[in-house]
């Protein structure tokens, strides 16, 4: 039996990785802290035998160590995340971004465990050449502007990642995330999908901050996590780098559009200035954001199988519960 750690494994995506990989027959550890994951997460995986879970920060290094040496295999998400988080707390984005992956990167050369690492489409900043490509340059904004930051810090993870597979032999492989969406997914920190269908359920007005017209590709996070255990069970992925996401593209304004639809809402959409919006002046976004999954799909044969209007069907229908429960 296989056994994996996953970190920020009470978070959105690390939950959804924790279910199929014990589905598939690993043993799970998670490490979270609980920062933006929730213990309700894993609430439906608590009563199997082969999960465990530890509350705690993964730069712990008595922790992290003992974790790490009992595993075989280890996937990285733990993060900070969201746009609205990133720009409230720029400190702790950077450190816990930077300072959690060297603990994990520094504590699995230690005991030689592999390790896949989740990074982001962020990395490529403010680049003009689509589909977005994983050797392609990345053109990021001042350092002036914390909204940045987060891209920058998980840039510098990927070179940690790079070097110490170079110069220790550490067997790693990095994914960028393109907007993972899909139940459990909270739209407090900034995540759009999740608080276009709060609002569209609730008839309140859906906001869509700036024009409208910057475009998006949103993935399933069923199809994401299948994505990653294809990467962990590929040797040839050592090494490597690649793009995780959906290329069929949708404008926000459209997406509101579609989101309002689906809930049979009467509410309105209304545009909402980025100045506004964050309280911050100068807000960069990006205009446009598609991953080329070539590789991946060249390699393990991944592809997404959802559809956009069937994943929002899925988050419709989880807030629908949560709304009738609460």
């Amino acid at each position: 039996m296989i056994r994996a750690l996953i970190t920020g494994g009470a978070g959105f995506v690390g939950s959804h990785l924790a279910e199929r990989l014990l589905s598939s027959g690993y043993q799970v550890t998670v490490i979270d802290n609980l920062s933006t994951g929730q213990m309700r997460n894993i609430e439906c995986i608590m009563s199997n035998p082969n999960f465990s879970y530890a509350v705690e920060d993964i730069r712990n290094i008595h922790v992290s160590d003992r974790l790490v040496s009992e595993c075989d295999i280890i996937f990285h998400l733990a993060a900070a995340v969201g746009v609205r988080n990133i720009i409230d707390r720029p400190i702790n984005t950077i450190e816990v971004n930077i300072g959690g992956t060297e603990m994990i990167l520094k504590t699995a050369s230690r005991y030689r465990r592999r390790v896949l690492i989740a990074s982001t489409s962020e990395v490529y900043g403010k680049g003009v050449k689509f589909p977005f490509r994983e050797d392609d340059d990345t053109l990021s904004g001042p350092t002036r502007r914390s909204r940045w930051s987060y891209a920058a810090s998980k840039a510098i993870d990927e070179f940690l990642a790079f070097a110490y597979h170079e110069e220790v032999d550490l067997p790693v492989t990095l994914f960028r995330l393109f907007n993972t969406v899909g139940p459990r997914q909270v739209g407090r920190y900034g995540m759009v999908v999740p608080r276009f269908v709060r609002w569209a359920l609730a008839n309140e007005t859906i906001q869509v901050y700036g024009d409208g017209r910057q475009q998006r590709c949103f993935a399933n996070v069923y199809d994401v996590v299948r994505a990653i255990q294809g990467l962990a069970e590929c040797d040839s992925t050592i090494g490597e780098l690649y793009n995780i996401g959906s290329n069929e593209e949708i404008s926000i304004m459209a997406l509101a559009e579609l989101i309002r639809e689906r809930a049979d809402s009467a509410s309105l959409i209304e545009l909402v200035p980025y100045e506004e919006a964050y309280q911050q002046s100068g807000f960069e976004d990006f205009r446009r954001r598609v991953p080329s999954i070539d590789k991946i799909q060249s390699t393990i044969g991944w592809e997404p199988s959802t559809p956009l209007d069937e994943t929002i069907d899925q988050i419709i229908a989880y807030y629908q519960t949560e709304m009738y429960n609460s």
